[in-house]
């Protein structure tokens, strides 16, 4: 089946509201930076031993999850970019078309099931 304008517009719409949600949270754990996208939020909770190593492993975890985060953020970006480019909803390595089904669960997809 291929992509209707109608559904086109609803996985677009997904695409949209994902990269929202997904730029809201990495500014809620970063700050911009000058050298780089964003740097990580370092919170000071206090000088003592374990406070420094709670700091550590809340500043190990966000950077964790940034990186995920802008993952992700990549791979809608290339979704609505190969929307623009009329390439959207074909595999990359087979050309085939990636079901609507999958396309619905994984807006991002770039490979069908069997690639």
């Amino acid at each position: 089946m291929t992509l209707t304008p109608e559904i086109l517009i609803e996985l677009k719409s997904k695409l949209l509201i994902e990269k929202e949600r997904i730029e809201s949270e990495i500014n809620r754990i970063t700050k911009p930076s000058l050298s780089s996208d964003h740097e990580i939020i370092f919170n000071e909770i206090g000088d003592a031993e374990d406070e420094n190593a709670s700091e550590v492993e809340e500043y190990t975890d966000n950077i964790a999850i940034e990186n995920t985060l802008e993952k992700q953020l990549e791979e809608i970006n290339s979704a609505l970019a190969r929307i623009n480019q009329r390439s959207y909803g074909k595999c990359e390595n087979c050309e085939a078309e990636i079901s609507i089904e999958r396309l619905r669960a994984y807006p991002s997809a770039k490979k069908c099931t069997v690639c």
